[in-house]
């Protein structure tokens, strides 16, 4: 159970750093990519200015997407687009405003946040955005569709796993990514205090239903996941556990970060 360590009885952690065989609080910061890390659909940009045909131009059936995805990276490998095109499209995607100032205040407490990557995106193209930004080495895991280039130079996409969640697309429940990664680390002995989720999409609604009351969930301003949480909200009191902080500018993220660790616990 995460708690505060004076909940417990025990002295501050913050107080540590002169404490003989203290260690620091640690603290998840699970991240989503589109629309959260970056200020777009990345798949929207991918396509973007580039005439699809009829059926891939229709809006894919409910919980498909990752499908319609191989379609559409298959469509444009028959166009003749390789690796460095795709690379290039993915690092000039803008980052959402405020992120890098928040990635520049973890950077400061890397021994305080342990930070995931949680995406219904690719693996190729958050890869590329994230080391064209110098932010790679923040993130612990990344966890997201598998994404390779077959011997033709197609950008191939996969899906990430099977699960049984009913709320999610068939090809990955955030919930059931989060939760084994908690499981694993507590495996390992590690225990946050706090887990933070920053997200926008309803996909990021589902494990941010795992939160406990110790917990903040950082909902991009007017973007389904925050919609989605004020629903729950309004109809069942209680139900959404974790505090909620929507964040227009990724600024104010930081600020309730740097906030938490000026006070005791």
């Amino acid at each position: 159970m995460r708690r505060c360590c004076q909940a417990v009885g025990l002295p501050c952690l913050f107080k540590g750093v002169g404490m003989a065989g203290a260690r620091p609080p640690q603290f998840l910061l699970v991240f989503d990519f589109d629309e959260t890390i970056v200020d777009e659909n990345s798949d929207d940009s991918v396509v973007r200015g580039r005439a699809l045909p009829e059926q891939l131009r229709q809006s894919p059936r409910e919980g498909s997407y990752n499908e319609h995805m191989q379609r559409v990276l298959a469509f444009l490998g028959e166009q003749g687009l390789r690796a460095g095109d795709f690379r290039a499209v993915y690092e000039s995607i803008p980052l959402s405003p405020g992120m890098a100032e928040l990635f520049q205040f973890l950077s400061k407490h890397q021994e305080l946040f342990e930070v995931i990557l949680i995406s219904d995106a690719n693996m190729f193209g958050i890869e590329a955005k994230l080391r064209a930004a110098g932010v790679r080495s923040l993130f612990r895991k990344i966890f997201s569709n598998p994404a390779s280039f077959d011997r033709r130079g197609f950008l191939t996409l996969g899906p990430y796993h099977s699960h049984k969640c009913l709320q999610c697309p068939a090809n990955m429940c955030k919930r059931k990514i989060l939760t084994e990664y908690l499981a694993e680390r507590a495996q390992e002995e590690v225990e946050f205090q706090r887990v933070f989720y920053v997200g926008d999409g309803a996909n990021d609604f589902c494990p941010s239903g795992t939160l406990t009351a110790a917990d903040v969930a950082f909902p991009r301003k007017g973007y389904p996941m925050h919609r989605m949480i004020q629903e729950i909200q309004e109809k069942q009191p209680g139900a959404f556990q974790a505090a909620v902080v929507p964040w227009e500018s990724a600024t104010e993220v930081a600020r309730y970060l740097q906030e938490l660790l000026k006070r005791k616990c």
